[in-house]
């Protein structure tokens, strides 16, 4: 696949193929043709005939200036999601409390790029809704749906794709049966075989799933026993559903086909395994998938076969290894689940392990692990998704869905997920749980909404959350959640500029956590924000000392990121003391960390103030630029700067001395330039080293 990358940034998350793409030549050079003449094409057809793999060969033949972005909509079960998918693909974060649609429309104004929206027939009204509005909006957009329905959107071009003709499909059999130990009949010859394949290939309508799921069987049965029991299943399957489009009839008799050809535990395990709403790892399926009938020691043994039968496939990722089905055989798993009656002991063990891996994460978020907590995550997410929904929408669940959305704080907070976050702490405050089980997830999604709402500039509802939890756990004797309410309440004194308060706020919640004995990088991030309050009150060495300690804290336990905002104290103090070499030393370590993180705010903080030291090193058009690009930046963190006069003193200083230095239409100029890089962009631009000087109008 293309890598799409401009100035060794890289652009678009098309991965790479794994495996060789089979025929399809005349199909391909259709699509791409319509895609140069149309803004809008959806490509049809029947489950399991491809539609996927071609549409992100086609579009990663394409080179449009800021990539090609994939969006998977399968795990998405609701149509309130639709957009948060495509922020999250687009690697948006957004810390305000726009709508996820209003972030789309801001970051694709003046962008050039390819959306491939994957999976679109189960949200149709939404993915055209959102379509019509981002194509209405966005004159440099260009979508790609793939889907079994079009979108029924005006100026939609369709391109339907058939299966494969017979000379493809065989080819594709052979290629997929690769280096596999092709079985044989004693009494078969090579020719033999080949008739055989021709005709397995043409009994599965050149079906693409199908023929991938026969090649897994080419090294236990040679192709004519193959033919023989295919024909068997056939004979079984013709009294079924004769409504049904021959083509999903031959596929779901292929899936079944294959399903029949499974031994009792692997078809066991296949239907369990449809709970998960994305990719897992072997981990979860011992946990969900144990029990009755599935020892845990077997689970590895079976999941291994599924994956040499091309039941699950088998992909890398941050996060580790990982396995993944098909939708379609999902769909059939799942319907083999639900006539076990086992779907709801399965969707509680699925929910009880993702509580249980959310509870790990938050721990481990203060340890040298934070990174891998973070991939965990960020790969386990439509999981997390569908263990809150399960939460939620449960009599009994309230107060695991308030633990759960709580416990997800770092998330929400510290890898750019604030939006997402808010609806899911919103929705859990809402109800009512248990007193006794659910008072202490119930306290603490409260001042975790409160500090999301903070940052994303929402002080009324911040308040009341606040409010509401300070007063519960004054009522119930809960010091954690009072130091917690005390401590958010405090940081929100802080961007509003009331420096007193704050100070003594902070103060007080630090003093609430020594003596319950907590420590984690919530405490943490108490103490650097107490240091903002003594600096912007002109204590510089007491901030200092505060922002070392924590940072000495932080290395002691590998945590980055409050250190990463320590840093960020600790280089303002440079700054202040004319130490401008120290202080780019500083954010540079402080700007690395937030951009790995997703970290938003902390990421166009440090551009902000390296915008002031680049100009104190006496290059005020780089200046200039740094600071249009965290102009751009800001529209998705919230009210710049907090609207606060301490935190904006900064920007105005730079930018009097560059307005000075390069006069009005020259800075104006810089700015303007600025403001059209991107993220990775201005990261990358920010983080090059003096005197290497980037590209200037």
């Amino acid at each position: 696949m293309r890598d799409h990358r401009r100035d060794g940034i890289p652009h678009g998350n098309l991965p790479l193929e794994l495996d060789a793409f089979v025929g399809r030549g005349a199909q391909l050079a259709e699509l791409a043709r319509t895609l140069d003449s149309a803004r809008l094409v959806t490509l049809t057809g029947s489950g399991g005939v491809g539609k996927s793999r071609l549409a992100a060969r086609a579009a990663a033949r394409r080179a449009p200036r800021d990539g090609v972005w994939r969006v998977q909509l399968a795990p998405v079960r609701d149509e309130e999601f639709v957009d948060y998918a495509v922020v999250e693909a687009l690697g948006l974060t957004d810390h305000t409390t726009r709508l996820p649609r209003e972030t789309l429309l801001a970051h694709l104004a003046e962008r050039e790029l390819l959306l491939l929206l994957d999976g679109v027939e189960h949200l149709v009204d939404a993915c055209a809704a959102l379509v019509t509005e981002l194509l209405g909006r966005a004159p440099g957009l260009t979508v790609l749906a793939v889907g079994r329905r079009p979108l029924g959107v005006a100026g939609e071009r369709l391109v339907p794709l058939a299966p494969l003709g017979t000379e493809e499909a065989v080819e594709l059999l052979t290629v997929r049966a690769g280096q596999r130990s092709v079985a044989r009949d004693h009494d078969a010859d090579p020719d033999a075989d080949q008739r055989e394949m021709r005709e397995l290939c043409r009994r599965l309508d050149g079906i693409p799933l199908a023929i991938e799921l026969a090649a897994g069987r080419l090294d236990a049965l040679s192709p004519g026993q193959m033919l023989r029991r295919l024909d068997d299943r056939f004979r079984l399957l013709t009294g079924g559903d004769r409504t049904a489009l021959p083509r999903h009839r031959t596929l779901r008799t292929a899936i079944g086909w294959s399903h029949e050809l499974c031994t009792p535990p692997e078809r066991l395990l296949w239907a369990r395994l449809s709970v998960f709403a994305g990719p897992f790892d072997l981990e979860a399926a011992e946990y969900v998938c144990s029990g009755d009938g599935m020892p845990a020691d077997d689970v590895l043994d079976v999941l291994c076969a599924l994956l040499s039968q091309s039941v699950l496939t088998r992909e890398e990722s941050p996060a580790g290894v990982r396995y993944r089905m098909l939708d379609t055989v999902r769909a059939y798993g799942a319907d083999w689940l639900a006539a076990t009656g086992d779907a709801d002991r399965l969707r509680r063990r699925h929910r009880d392990w993702y509580v249980g891996l959310a509870t790990w994460c938050e721990l481990e978020w203060f340890s040298p692990r934070q990174g891998e907590v973070a991939a965990r995550v960020d790969a386990e997410l439509p999981n997390l998704r569908s263990a809150l929904e399960h939460c939620l929408d449960e009599p009994d669940g309230a107060h695991l869905g308030q633990y759960l959305a709580g416990a997800l704080w770092f998330h929400w907070v510290g890898c750019g997920r604030l939006s997402e976050g808010r609806h899911w702490l919103e929705q859990a405050v809402r109800l009512d749980a248990e007193p006794t089980a659910g008072e202490q997830s119930r306290l603490k999604a409260l001042w975790v909404l409160a500090y999301v709402a903070i940052l994303q500039g929402d002080t009324v509802p911040a308040l009341a959350a606040l409010q509401e939890c300070r007063e519960e756990a004054e009522r119930s004797a809960n010091p954690t959640a009072a130091a917690y309410a005390e401590h958010r309440t405090g940081c929100l004194a802080l961007v509003t500029d009331d420096l007193p308060r704050a100070e003594t706020l902070l103060r007080s919640a630090l003093h609430r956590y020594r003596e319950i004995g907590e420590l984690n990088s919530n405490v943490l991030m108490g103490q650097v924000e107490l240091a903002m309050a003594r600096a912007f009150q002109g204590d510089l060495p007491d901030a200092v000392r505060l922002c070392e300690d924590v940072r000495q804290v932080c290395e002691d336990h590998g945590e980055r990121w409050a250190r990463g905002y320590a840093l960020y104290v600790l280089a303002y103090a440079a700054w202040s003391d004319g130490e401008p070499v120290r202080a780019r030393e500083l954010l540079a370590d402080c700007l690395g960390s937030a951009h790995r993180f997703r970290d938003q705010l902390g990421s166009v903080l440090a551009v902000e103030l390296l915008a002031l030291v680049t100009v104190a090193e006496g290059d005020a058009a780089e200046a200039a630029v740094l600071q249009g690009a965290a102009g751009r930046m800001w529209p998705s963190v919230g009210l710049p700067l907090f609207g606060s006069a301490h935190y904006n003193a900064p920007h105005e200083l730079c930018e009097a001395a560059a307005r000075e230095q390069l006069g009005d239409e020259r800075y104006e100029e810089c700015v303007r330039h600025g403001a059209r890089l991107g993220r990775r962009e201005a990261v990358a631009r920010a983080l090059r080293r003096p005197g290497a000087r980037a590209s200037l109008p």
